[in-house]
């Protein structure tokens, strides 16, 4: 009776989930850039949007840890 070759199926398993990997990374990439590109040059980044939100947020986080601890 014959054996299965379990670690030529397991590395064509893992090869099957790298393809996967880099085709999703390659999807985001395009999907990432595309947008940038149609005219919203005039646009900021949202970099700065991204800090203030965080500022905010720690602020709020500060404001609730005293009740928290009452």
């Amino acid at each position: 009776m014959a054996r299965n070759n379990f670690s030529y199926e397991k590395r064509q398993r893992e090869l099957e989930k790298k393809r996967k990997a880099e085709e999703k990374a390659k999807r985001k990439l395009e999907a990432k850039n595309a947008p940038a590109a149609d005219g919203e040059a005039g646009q900021p980044d949202g970099d700065a949007d991204d800090e203030e939100e965080g500022a905010a947020e720690g602020d709020a986080r500060s404001a609730a840890a005293p009740s928290n601890l009452a």
